[in-house]
């Protein structure tokens, strides 16, 4: 394998009619792909079969950061906060960009002034009052991703069931397919534990260097319990529901221990696992550090798109509401 991967190692064709834009309903009826390192070989089922899969004794860990409703729009116009700095002062994404260019800007009755303009385009934006003002309430948005089709009635979908700490600018979205009852019954005989990543752009801002060892990772917010902590210790085999909440546990590390902290971790192809056994995730967007991140846990960037080729030709449903894989 090449040591140096370019972002072309990491493209695949997608038909448009498999980006899922809604989820599947009840939410443990998505589809499950489920690959054995050991074996090299591909089964096909459903998420509510999960259980079976399960080595003895596993230990399930979430992420239970809730989404925020950080995405504002002003007619055409549109905020999407990604910081608080204090409470009249964000940093923010915006679209048109032309529209905020340094000082002040008024849209809708609503001032807003740019501070700072960075390289990568975020502005530090000062608003003309709280971000919690209940007069922002009739703009906010769940920020849905650009490939799904904006639909505040899909906003609860895109949280999962145990979604508690607020501060998540996108969905951890392998725990969407969760439900109460198959984790009820998943809990009988296998232990469950939950960490926070709060996502931001160090999850979903894409790769623009074609070197992706030239890549920077934005860094993302984390925290781990004490109780937490020595269930993670004590773990026999563990499975990680979530590419973020790999970044976590590889971030962390044993012996685990309360923690709170920030991550920029960048897992690619070479990366050596240390915390984390198996490992439950979507089906992710071409040249994406989350696609980098399965095949570094896969093994192999030609593993990667066997799988990838064999759920396109069966028509699984990509992205954030569509199918499941689990990587034994």
């Amino acid at each position: 394998m090449p040591k140096n991967y370019t972002l072309r190692d990491f493209d695949f064709e997608l038909p448009e009619r498999l980006i899922a834009q809604t989820p599947a309903s009840p939410r443990d009826h998505a589809r499950l792909l489920v690959y054995d390192r050991k074996t090299k070989t591909i089964t096909d089922d459903y998420f509510y079969n999960l259980e079976k899969y399960l080595p003895a004794k596993s230990t399930l860990v979430v992420n239970n950061s809730r989404v925020e409703k950080c995405r504002m729009q002003f007619g055409k116009v549109e905020i999407f906060v990604l910081e608080t700095i204090n409470p009249t002062t964000i940093t923010a994404l915006v679209r048109p960009g032309r529209k905020f260019g340094l000082g002040e800007v008024i849209i809708e009755g609503f001032k807003f002034t740019v501070d700072a303009i960075a390289e990568d385009g975020i502005r530090t934006i000062r608003l003309d009052r709280t971000l919690d003002d209940q007069s922002f309430d009739p703009h906010r948005l769940t920020p849905l991703p650009p490939y799904i089709a904006q639909d505040e009635s899909l906003a609860e979908e895109y949280q999962t069931v145990y979604a508690d700490p607020l501060g998540s600018k996108a969905a951890p979205t392998a725990g969407l397919h969760f439900t109460p009852e198959l984790l009820t019954n998943i809990k009988k005989t296998h232990d469950f534990a939950e960490v926070t990543l709060h996502v931001g752009m160090g999850t979903f801002a894409p790769v623009k260097t074609d070197e992706i060892k030239d890549h920077i990772m934005h860094e993302e917010h984390y925290s781990v319990t004490s109780e937490v902590a020595a269930k993670l210790n004590a773990a026999i085999h563990t499975v990680a529901v979530g590419t973020t909440t790999v970044r976590v546990l590889e971030s962390a590390q044993r012996p685990f221990a309360e923690e709170e902290g920030s991550t920029a971790i960048f897992i690619t192809p070479g990366y050596e696992f240390k915390a984390v056994a198996s490992l439950i995730t979507n089906f992710h967007l071409p040249k994406s550090t989350l696609l980098m991140l399965v095949s570094a846990f896969l093994g192999s960037v030609e593993e990667l798109h066997k799988i990838y080729e064999h759920a396109v030709k069966e028509n699984y449903r990509f992205y954030s509401f569509g199918d499941a894989m689990f990587i034994l």
